[in-house]
């Protein structure tokens, strides 16, 4: 494998599960050292440590409940005081619960903004302030490209940290790069199996589903090139293509 990131250093938000797992391990495979965030997932925390040192890669591991605006905010300071320096920060952590118009409070709204997009922006003003230079990735949603009716307060906050990339892509130009990706039907929701993901797949223009590795990728391909910011790739099929603006899925 072209080790292409050896002896740099990545940050991954969310990296105990789901896509910041396979992100993580990504990059290590590509040669980075690894700062692990975790929230809860102390146990997944451990077991991806024990497969970076098999790849032959440095990692450590910190926590913070992002919903903690104090722990949050500490957090880029902790990872570049346990690795000695920063090279990538990539922005995975997030939540997504339902709600619509009728029924999302106030208290919905801020904690999406909390660990969607206010803990991510937290962290890019950081990694500029300490690292002066290298490369961001936040994770986005392929609905950026219209709404979501189900999921209200997920939707803005994500439409915020969208701007919120191109506007850093431009404050921190040119030592440091600033890019999304827009995942689209990759792993199904909490309570959900792959059928789920099966089910949506018509809805895809390509007529199938992503995985996991298919936003690791993406993320390789923005870490290699250095012409790129500002820029947002949509990892799912086609379907940001399609209309958004009565749901997730508006031809179920």
């Amino acid at each position: 494998m072209d080790k292409f990131l050896t002896g740099q250093t990545a940050l991954v938000t969310g990296a105990g599960r789901r896509i910041g797992r396979e992100i993580a391990l990504a990059l290590a495979g590509a040669g980075a050292n690894i700062v692990a965030h975790y929230r809860h997932s102390a146990e997944e925390a451990g077991d991806l440590q024990a497969r970076l040192a098999e790849r032959g890669v440095a990692s450590w591991l910190v926590q913070a409940d992002f919903e903690k605006a104090e722990e949050g905010e500490s957090l880029l300071e902790r990872a570049f005081r346990s690795s000695g320096s920063l090279d990538i920060l990539i922005n995975c952590a997030s939540v997504f619960s339902p709600g619509r118009l009728g029924n999302i409070r106030y208290d919905d709204l801020t904690r999406h903004m909390q660990i969607n997009a206010w803990a991510p922006f937290v962290l890019m003003r950081d990694f500029a302030r300490l690292s002066g230079r290298g490369k961001i990735v936040n994770l986005l949603d392929t609905r950026v490209a219209g709404y979501d009716m189900s999921h209200v307060a997920y939707i803005l906050s994500k439409h915020v940290l969208l701007v919120l990339t191109k506007m850093a892509a431009l404050e921190y130009a040119p030592r440091i790069s600033v890019n999304g990706i827009a995942p689209g039907l990759i792993l199904p929701p909490p309570g959900e199996d792959d059928a789920y993901l099966d089910r949506l797949s018509r809805t895809v223009p390509l007529k199938r589903r992503g995985h996991p590795v298919d936003i690791a990728g993406a993320v390789l391909y923005l870490l290699r090139s250095d012409f790129i910011t500002g820029e947002v790739l949509y990892i799912d099929g086609g379907r940001h293509l399609m209309e958004y603006g009565h749901g997730p899925h508006t031809d179920i």
